[in-house]
């Protein structure tokens, strides 16, 4: 059983915040200091993700993005800065992390997050954040998630419209959970949107990205209940959240019985 003793004196003090919360405690915060993420995106959504999984104290973050900082990025990329613009995003984002919190061990690479990438990365993971902005990034990162069994928490955000759930099919026997592609399938024909050609309201990544670190952080501290089953859409206009329930397809072909069985 996890105690004070595996916390020194500076990390009690550090995480007193968490600490004092009677649902995480300083075994909850043993956990966060042992486990790894995996941050796919460096961009709107990741900067805020990975600015409270680094200064929350998880162990080993790990994130990809093969893109280098743009002047257009600031408006809403809020780990980046003037003095990275033209630095790759991963590097940008790893010492904003370390200025931060120091401890936190952070694998930037700096990489398109293709197919066998994902196997290996999310083998070693304990949650993915998908913060991709792209249909067939955020179908490979399921795929893989699905293949290893770990949780992913994915959203998505453009113009004023945004979105979260989690998708987690770690336990193939649960028969109502769905992944990814049980709700966007990857056959179906989604209009791709970029920023730079609809624009997005710059506080809006910055609240998906923010709840994609809660709901990741409250999975690997073992707390609370997920949105697995459960979609999140907002409207930045009114900030009117809609919640619906999403269902396992029974022939999906990702996750579907007939390729788990």
């Amino acid at each position: 059983m996890t105690t004070e003793l595996d916390l020194s004196d500076a990390q009690l003090l550090r995480y007193s915040r968490h600490i004092l919360l009677e649902e995480l405690g300083v075994e909850g915060q043993a956990r966060l200091l042992r486990s790894h993420a995996l941050v796919i995106g460096a961009g709107g959504l990741g900067s805020p993700a990975l600015l409270y999984l680094g200064s929350a104290g998880v162990g080993t973050i790990t994130v990809v993005d093969h893109d280098t900082v743009d002047v257009t990025n600031l408006q809403r990329q809020i780990v980046h800065d003037l003095a990275h613009v033209g630095a790759a995003k991963v590097d940008s984002a790893a010492e904003r992390i370390a200025s931060i919190n120091p401890e936190v061990t952070v694998r930037a690479l700096r990489e398109r997050a293709d197919a066998a990438l994902l196997d290996r990365l999310v083998a070693e993971a304990d949650v993915v954040l998908d913060c991709s902005d792209n249909f067939a990034t955020r179908h490979a990162v399921n795929r893989a998630c699905v293949a290893h069994r770990k949780p992913l928490v994915a959203g998505a955000a453009i113009r004023f419209d945004g979105q979260i759930s989690v998708y987690d099919r770690s336990d193939p026997t649960d028969a109502e959970r769905p992944c990814y592609a049980c709700v966007f399938p990857e056959e179906a024909s989604y209009e791709e949107t970029r920023c730079a050609t609809m624009g997005v309201f710059a506080p809006l990544v910055g609240l998906i990205g923010t709840m994609q670190a809660a709901e990741a952080l409250k999975l690997l501290a073992g707390i609370g209940s997920s949105l697995a089953g459960r979609l999140q859409m907002l409207d930045g206009r009114s900030l009117q959240w809609d919640e619906i329930r999403v269902l396992r397809r029974a022939d999906c072909p990702v996750c579907g019985q007939r390729r788990e069985g």
